[in-house]
């Protein structure tokens, strides 16, 4: 009995796991709240408001970059393909979240790892053989079942939802192309600052703009806070676990969008939803078993991918764990550090 007074000790792969499935829930807590704020304001102003509600914390953490140099980056025209794709993506998942039911979102959004495993061949040189190619037939397969093109009229957040998971993807891998010679905080702070000038300048135009009461403004900042915290878990999780562990966690959200849909907006999936998103699912699964496999440590473009589409407050997750890393080993190797070890 003793034993269990003290509790059973959680190994760091548990703790990992745990980390990613409450960051997803998180997550989409998070998505929630923007349907229904969605339901009075533009996705201009949904993101707009977000990122400047996250702006305190984010600075916080941004100016903690102890890597050298300015903030010009190496590679000015793919940062500005990646910037512009990560506004996209954000603009994109908003206005999808706003308007489609939460499960029929995620169901598209999933497709984001397939559409990463094609764009590493021309991007990255990758080399995808004929599984992993059948997987992403697959998938793609499952997004025409949950859309059901020429059964049932294709809306602009269908459109959205796929345009989200393109951008997303090609930000994705962007961001493994040309990660390791930017510094982090470039890598960060240029995404951020272009949701919150373009979506500004987009939600000035008429009709994108509503006055926003005291209770509307916090769930702005909720949505901004979920997001910090969420993505703070994403980085414990990576940190104790391995990616092909942490990485399927995501599709633990089709559940809390099926919870949430029920509880608040009268939404159940439907049979083609289920149907595609299990197709979607298996060949997530497939592709990340694949790359995690022993020898595949050069074409894991999806394993290496460590943040989520439609989170334009949060931070990166990779370029963030990176600056952590630096500056921790800067800390370490410090004159006054190494006199006290």
């Amino acid at each position: 009995m003793s034993g269990f007074s003290e509790g059973i000790p959680m190994s760091g792969t548990t703790r990992g796991i745990g980390f990613a499935l409450l960051a997803f829930a998180i997550y989409s807590g998070h998505d929630a709240i923007i349907k229904i704020l969605g339901a009075n304001y533009s996705a201009f102003q949904l993101v707009w408001f977000t990122v400047l509600m996250s702006f305190p914390l984010t600075s916080v953490i941004l100016i903690r970059d102890t890597r050298p140099g300015t903030l010009r980056p190496v590679h000015p025209w793919w940062m500005l393909v990646r910037t512009l794709a990560s506004v996209v993506a954000a603009g994109c998942g908003f206005y999808a979240f706003s308007v489609l039911p939460l499960a029929d979102v995620y169901a598209i959004l999933f497709a984001t790892p397939l559409l990463i495993t094609v764009l590493s061949i021309p991007i990255l040189g990758e080399k995808v053989r004929l599984r992993r190619w059948l997987a992403v037939l697959v998938g793609l397969a499952g997004v025409a079942v949950v859309l059901q093109p020429g059964k049932s009229e294709l809306s602009m957040g269908h459109f959205a939802a796929m345009g989200g998971a393109a951008c997303g993807a090609l930000a994705s891998v962007i961001v493994r192309k040309i990660g390791r010679e930017e510094r982090n905080v470039v890598m960060l702070i240029y995404p951020l600052i272009a949701n919150f000038v373009l979506m500004g300048g987009l939600m000035a135009l008429p009709g994108n703009f509503a006055e926003v009461p005291l209770p509307h403004m916090g769930g702005f900042f909720a949505v901004a806070a979920l997001s910090t915290v969420a993505m703070l878990l994403m980085i414990a999780a990576y940190s104790n676990a391995e990616a092909a562990l942490i990485a399927p966690m995501q599709y633990s959200q089709i559940l809390w969008a099926t919870f949430y849909g029920w509880l608040l907006f009268n939404e159940l999936p439907g049979m083609n939803t289920a149907a595609g998103s299990v197709l979607i699912i298996g060949s997530g699964l497939y592709i990340v078993f694949r790359e995690s496999r022993p020898g595949s440590a050069s074409i894991q473009p999806v394993l290496r991918t460590r943040n989520r589409t439609g989170t334009p407050a949060a931070l990166r997750v990779g370029p963030l764990m990176r600056m952590i890393s630096t500056r921790a080993k800067t800390v370490a190797g410090s004159p006054g550090t190494r006199r006290n070890a």
